[in-house]
């Protein structure tokens, strides 16, 4: 049977080898633990039903590069209406799992599509005692396990339809926008088109970062501010930031160009959860300040203004719920320091050091995870586009970082050259990956979604198949957030970064079409 094709979406493909027979594709030493055609529109993933699945040949096991190495993946392909595209599936956190609700998406739409634990099983996002005494699964984790995953992948697409994907793709966010940096300068001709969304990128100073203010907030018990305090931070931010760009309407477009001082917080009697205790104030300054060589110059950002109390906010990253309690990052740093950089299960945060461990963090870790390089020339060279986006208000990874690496990566290469395959977009009151109080969903998850000026994906798409460069994308504030059915209650443009988005001083601050793109 021949293949139809119509631009990129082919009808249905002949296979060229049986599914039962895909363990013949993978390299050598690989461990297959499925290999069957998944029929009647359902699975079960983690012991859970899932249903209206088109069929699809699944492929499971794990490869092993080295002899510490066991990275488990799973290969979804469609057994009809193959559209032609691969499309990568990433991970946060410390990875650990299959991403299953990736891979629904993807095969849903008629893509190929691969994800993997990165070479470790765990099922708490923020626990590595896994790479205790593992440096090959560091590496692993780091850059390997999605490499070699994309890798199998493509010979299985070769070998079940016969031919390879005319287009491959990866789109992920937080450690999956660190992975689909390190897919872009590591290994270029893995895809086409990469999204990188609040990318963890400098992993060892946003941990340094972090170890730093768990210190300075939980070393001194006076200094720990709990949840009941934010509401009034983020009060305080939005009324000396808010008005800024010509709006007042609770976010705030661009907090680089705001210098929100947080003193006005410090109490003047006796305390209570609209004010701040000295020690406090000094914890809170703390985290907003960047990290500084000894020549004062900035290596890593710290928080923006501005979210402080949003849902998904500083509470559920920063400050838990008590101290050592419930705060996501402080997972991350201890379990970080403990089993990377020390290899130590009893390492302390009380024993933080920022000069000290911020540099044996970098080398011991740095070359493993860090996805900083600036030099994308050769993904450039060979006609990838990367699409960066990260939310003003993420309480996880500071927005500035990904702002810091696109202004280097300009600074590199020139912005000639960067326009022709780059773009970044900052999210304003967007928390970690969506989320937050402002137009934050444009299709930023999982496969298009929508047209290329409402989805990112859709818009990366264009930019690779049609070389249609994407400008402003349209962000949507939605009742329902998640489902895309519902009422949408704002829409806002997100601009090409270094531009902004302003009032044209007419019309409903809640609709797109009143705000236009400049320069700040």
């Amino acid at each position: 049977m021949k293949n139809i094709v119509l631009g990129l979406v082919f009808a249905s493909v002949a296979a060229a080898a049986p599914c039962g027979q895909m363990a013949s594709f993978l390299p050598k030493g690989s461990t297959v633990t499925t290999s069957e055609e998944v029929t009647g529109g359902e699975v079960t993933l983690l012991g859970k039903p899932v249903r209206g699945l088109p069929s699809f040949c699944r492929v499971a096991g794990s490869l092993h590069p080295t002899a510490d190495s066991d990275i488990r993946f799973e290969v979804w392909l469609p057994a009809t209406g193959w559209n032609g595209k691969f499309h990568g599936v990433g991970n946060g956190g410390f990875a650990g799992v299959i991403n299953y609700t990736g891979l629904v998406d993807a095969v849903k739409h008629n893509y190929a599509t691969a994800s993997t634990d990165t070479g470790h099983d765990q099922t708490e996002n923020t626990n590595a005692s896994w790479a205790l005494n593992h440096p090959e699964k560091i590496i692993d984790f780091g850059y390997r396990g999605i490499h070699e995953t994309a890798l199998a992948a493509k010979s299985l697409i070769q070998g079940y339809y016969g031919e390879a994907p005319k287009k491959s793709y990866f789109s992920s966010c937080s450690n999956g926008g660190r992975q689909a940096l390190m897919e872009a300068q590591r290994y270029p001709a893995d895809y086409d088109g990469i999204i990188a969304g609040a990318p963890a990128y400098d992993w060892t100073h946003l941990l340094s970062a972090a170890g730093r203010s768990l210190r300075m907030m939980l070393g001194d018990p006076g200094a720990y501010f709990g949840p009941k305090k934010l509401p009034a931070i983020q009060v305080a931010a939005l009324e000396q930031c808010d008005a800024s760009d010509g709006v007042k309407d609770g976010v705030i477009e661009n907090p680089s160009a705001c210098r929100f001082n947080p003193s006005v917080l410090l109490c003047k009697g006796e305390e209570s959860d609209a004010c701040l205790t000295a020690a406090q104030l000094k914890a809170v300054s703390n985290i907003y300040q960047p990290l500084q060589d000894a020549r004062g110059r900035v290596i890593f950002p710290g928080m923006a203004f501005g979210g402080e109390a949003e849902q998904g906010g500083w509470a559920s990253w920063i400050t838990g719920t008590e101290p050592e309690k419930g705060a996501a990052i402080f997972g991350f740093a201890t379990n970080f320091f403990k089993y990377i950089v020390y290899s130590d299960p009893s390492w302390s945060y009380k024993t933080f050091d920022l000069a000290r461990d911020l540099a044996l963090a970098d080398k011991r870790a740095g070359a493993q995870l860090n996805a900083t390089s600036t030099d994308l020339s050769a993904f450039q060279k060979r006609g990838g586009k990367l699409l960066l986006y990260h939310g003003w208000s993420d309480a996880a990874i500071p927005g500035g970082s990904t702002v810091k690496y696109y202004d280097e990566v300009v600074a590199k290469l020139g912005k000639k050259t960067s326009d022709d395959f780059l773009r970044l977009y900052m999210v304003p009151g967007m928390g970690h990956c969506a989320g937050g109080s402002s137009a934050s969903t444009f299709g930023q998850a999982g496969t298009p979604n929508g047209d290329r000026f409402h989805s990112i994906d859709a818009a990366l798409e264009a930019w690779v198949e049609q070389s249609q460069a994407p400008d402003t994308l349209i962000a949507s504030k939605l009742k329902n957030p998640g489902d895309p059915n519902s009422a949408v209650l704002r829409t806002r443009p997100l601009c090409p970064w270094p531009q902004v988005a302003k009032y044209k001083g007419a019309g409903s601050t809640d609709e797109a079409a009143n705000f236009t793109c400049a320069k700040p």
